[in-house]
């Protein structure tokens, strides 16, 4: 009898652990409750880290989505960024070669159908605003799953500003696009509460559209604009909209996190949005980005990078030195990728405003793999345990978690001698080339507190270090 109660508890303890396990791979990607710099998914600490297409996957039916997630699932990226397709692009914005957000005459895939009028500026007939485009829907439910089989992160960006004329004049919302008499504005009046046209109705019944198609997944995360910044884009309305994906996933019984943009380079929060749990910024300047913002407890995230060349080392050392500042998510914007080169091997031209390429996917797997060697979420941003012996003109970045791991990055210079303030103990530490992804031999040491000296090997750019109590 005792025998047989025994196997009915064992049995009892794998039914509930089972169902736990169950919950954790159905839950949403979330802060992680033990540091909410980073995310929680499937029950795992996870850091957000890729080299993403221009937004254009969903919207543009000539790009191929599934080999290009297939393409990040191999480099072990787990990040892409995609456009409602209420905003595209004309074909040579920005100098940007064959971009995916500017989809061929006729082709454009937004949530609105199209009318049986003729007109629309880019090819085709005139968008109905009060009508769903069932194709786009059936795009939009495929390219989420693809991404979810393989435990990519898809970022929704429903709105964008429109910089000038060009973007406004191809949008459904203009009233030239549609026939539902809306959208006579001009291009600074769009994002508003009081001046929009009659657009913030059809603006909130899209975003409770999408966020109910979309609520069985559990790799979604909901941008409320890019860029917002730029074109009169008002702080009234994205909270608007924050409070419509709140109230209509709450009605749903789901909880997506809410992402925000707010700003190139770097700014303060001074009064952030209480549903936004991620803060995102473009050409982010590391540390000061992320230091300037760490005390809000939230995923500071830099998705995206440009202009400021092609060279893989720029854009490599703004994630290194991004994601060991303390920030939980890193997006470098892919040019490689283009319909046709959905594997990302597109060679474009040097006047590109940024870089990328399979070379840099590659050096950017590298980083998500160092990160991810670490117990992160007790680590935190350290600028004192180097004290000196830093290369000329180098710069170095640390995260660490005092006399138990330390993450170390140094670019600039070809070889360091590197001094450490340590805690006594037994250390073990091994040199990370950035380029290769390789580590050299572990070394041990036998510290008894303070100052160490430590000899990195020839590097040609840059170079990591890790180490780990033993």
């Amino acid at each position: 009898m005792k025998k047989k109660y025994t196997i009915y508890i064992l049995l009892i303890a794998m039914f509930v652990a089972g169902m736990q396990r169950l919950n954790a791979q159905t839950k949403p990607i979330a802060l992680n409750p033990v540091n909410p710099h980073y995310f929680i998914y499937h029950g795992k600490a996870t850091v957000l880290i890729t080299s993403g297409e221009h937004y254009g996957s969903v919207l543009n039916p000539d790009f191929d989505n599934v080999t290009y997630l297939n393409t990040l699932a191999a480099n072990g990226l787990n990040l892409t960024r995609t456009f409602s397709g209420s905003y595209c692009e004309p074909p040579g914005a920005f100098n940007i070669a064959h971009n995916t957000l500017a989809p061929a005459p006729g082709k454009l895939l937004c949530p609105w159908a199209r009318s049986n009028e003729p007109g629309y500026k880019n090819g085709g007939n005139k968008f109905d605003l009060t009508r769903w485009d069932e194709n786009y829907f059936k795009r939009l439910h495929n390219f989420i799953t693809q991404a979810q089989k393989h435990g990519i992160i898809v970022e929704f960006t429903f709105f964008c500003p429109f910089y000038d004329t060009l973007q406004w004049v191809l949008s459904p919302m203009n009233a030239i696009n549609n026939v539902n008499s809306v959208g006579n504005i001009g291009t600074t009046d769009v994002y508003t509460l009081d001046k929009n046209g009659g657009l913030l109705a059809i603006q909130e019944k899209m975003v409770q559209k999408i966020v109910a198609e979309l609520k069985g997944f559990d790799n979604v995360m909901y941008e409320i604009c890019n860029e917002p910044y730029f074109g009169g884009v008002t702080l009234e309305w994205q909270q608007h909209i924050a409070d419509i994906i709140t109230n209509t996933e709450k009605a749903l019984g789901v909880k997506n996190l809410i992402t925000q943009n707010i700003a190139n380079g770097y700014k303060k929060i001074e009064q952030p949005f209480a549903e936004v749990s991620v803060f995102n910024f473009h050409y982010a300047w590391p540390p000061i980005t992320v230091a300037l913002n760490y005390g809000l407890n939230k995923v500071i995230g830099d998705n995206e990078t440009g202009f400021r060349g092609t060279s893989d080392s720029t854009y490599r050392m703004e994630g290194w030195r991004f994601i060991l500042a303390g920030g939980g998510l890193y997006n470098n914007l892919d040019y490689s990728f283009t319909p046709g080169n959905e594997k990302g091997d597109f060679a474009y031209p040097a006047n590109q405003p940024g870089g990328g390429g399979i070379a840099f996917r590659n050096q950017v797997s590298y980083l998500k793999h160092f990160i991810e060697g670490f117990t992160f979420i007790n680590m935190s941003p350290d600028s004192t345990t180097i004290t000196g012996g830093v290369p000329a003109n180098a710069v170095t970045q640390t995260l660490s978690q005092p006399a138990r791991q330390y993450a170390v990055y140094i670019y600039g210079g070809t070889q360091a001698n590197l001094q450490l303030n340590l805690p006594k103990g037994n250390y073990a530490l091994r040199w990370f080339n950035t380029l290769t992804g390789q580590y050299t031999t572990k070394q041990t040491i036998k510290h008894s507190g303070g100052n160490i000296a430590l000899q990195s090997p020839p590097y040609s750019e840059d170079i990591a270090l890790k180490i780990d109590a033993e």
